[in-house]
């Protein structure tokens, strides 16, 4: 599994509604709202980086209201749960 964190600046009056459109793709499993530098925080998790490359450059750069993005990829997890089992059991 490739997992990606993406930080996001969206448009002002839009920030809610940018949020929703990012969960309304497959891959995209969480959005935080963030105070910083960042309006919102995006997690990506999918199975391989083509389909990453897909979800970021074709899909979610269409959203009309991010206006910037910063994505970081994660070469590995640290956490108290096991998401390999959680996307097995068909939670994704």
């Amino acid at each position: 599994m490739t997992t990606a964190i993406v930080q996001i600046n969206a448009a002002r009056d839009a920030i809610n509604a940018t949020a929703e459109a990012l969960l309304a793709h497959k891959g995209v499993t969480e959005v935080y709202s963030v105070a910083g530098q960042w309006d919102l925080v995006a997690i990506i998790r999918v199975k391989d980086a083509e389909q990453l490359a897909e979800l970021i450059t074709n899909q979610l750069l269409k959203i009309p209201t991010i206006q910037k993005t910063q994505t970081l990829i994660a070469f590995r997890t640290f956490s108290k749960y096991d998401m390999d089992v959680m996307f097995d059991m068909g939670l994704d």
